[in-house]
C-alpha cells in the first residue's frame, strides 16, 4: 500500500517520536519565536536571561500548547497521538508558560500581565476556534503569532513599547501574513485536492505539466526560506546585542 501523502513538508513518518516532532511544527515554530528575539533586541535595554525566558514560554505555548489544541480539531496532521496526551501536552504546557510569566511580574513589573492574560486567550481562542471562530482567521493569526510576539519581546526588556516595536510588531504582522497565503494554499493541495492537471505554454515552445507536487514544491520552498530568514536575522539581532 503506497504511503499517504504528508500533511507538511516538516511532518516525519507517522508513529511513535516523530508524531511529537510533527507536532510541534518546528521550521514555523522557530520562525515565530524569531520574532520574540528581534523585539527584544530591538529594545535600548537588553537581558540574555529575560529573552531566554521569554522563548521558553513562547515555545510552551506556542510550539507545544497550540499546536496540540490544533490537532485536537480534526487531526489536521494525522498524528497518532491521543486526545487526552494532546489535551494534557495543551494543559501542562500553556499552564506552564503562564507560570513563567507569573515569575516575570517581579522583574519587568505588573503590566506584564497584560500580555500574559492576552497571549493565553488568543492560544485558546484562536486554535479551540471560539466564539464561531471569530478569532481564527488569517488576520488575527498575523497578529497573535507575528505583531504579538514582537511587541512581547519589547516589553519584556523595556516595560514600555517605542516605535520601532510598533515598525518591527509591523514586519512581522506583514510576514506572517505571507505565510498564512502560502501555507493556506499548500495545506489545501495536500489534504483536499484529489488531482491537479494542465500545462504551461512557453513562448520557446516547451511545455511544462501543472502538477500537484509542482505546486507545493514551490510554496513550501517559499516557506521554508522565509522562515529561515527570519530566525537568521533574529540571531544577528542577538548576537549584535550580546
Amino acid at each position: 500500500m503506497a504511503e499517504p501523502p504528508r500533511p507538511a513538508f516538516y511532518a516525519l513518518a507517522r508513529g511513535g517520536w516523530r508524531d511529537y516532532a510533527t507536532l510541534l511544527h518546528l521550521p514555523y515554530t522557530a520562525w515565530h519565536l524569531s520574532f520574540v528575539a528581534i523585539g527584544a533586541a530591538l529594545a535600548p535595554a537588553f537581558s540574555g536571561g529575560r529573552l531566554a525566558a521569554a522563548l521558553v514560554a513562547f515555545f510552551l505555548a506556542v510550539g507545544v500548547a497550540a499546536h496540540a489544541l490544533d490537532e485536537l480539531q480534526g487531526s489536521p496532521l494525522g498524528t497518532g497521538i491521543a486526545r487526552p496526551m494532546l489535551w494534557a501536552l495543551a494543559a501542562v504546557s500553556l499552564a506552564g508558560a503562564v507560570a513563567i510569566g507569573i515569575v516575570g511580574l517581579r522583574i519587568v513589573g505588573p503590566s506584564l500581565g497584560l500580555f500574559i492574560a492576552a497571549g493565553a486567550f488568543v492560544v485558546l481562542a484562536y486554535n479551540l476556534e471560539w466564539f464561531s471562530g471569530a478569532f481564527h482567521s488569517d488576520t488575527w493569526f498575523a497578529l497573535a503569532w507575528g505583531a504579538f510576539p514582537v511587541l512581547c519581546g519589547y516589553w519584556a526588556m523595556e516595560a514600555a513599547l517605542a516605535p520601532e516595536a510598533a515598525l518591527a510588531a509591523a514586519f512581522a504582522f506583514a510576514l506572517s501574513r505571507a505565510q498564512r497565503e502560502l501555507s493556506t494554499s499548500v495545506r489545501r493541495l495536500r489534504r483536499r485536492a484529489e488531482s491537479v492537471g494542465g500545462e504551461i505554454a512557453w513562448r520557446d515552445g516547451s511545455r511544462q505539466a501543472i502538477t500537484r507536487d509542482g505546486l507545493i514544491a514551490v510554496d513550501e520552498r517559499a516557506l521554508a526560506w522565509l522562515a529561515a530568514a527570519s530566525v537568521l536575522l533574529a540571531c544577528g539581532l542577538v548576537a549584535l546585542r550580546l
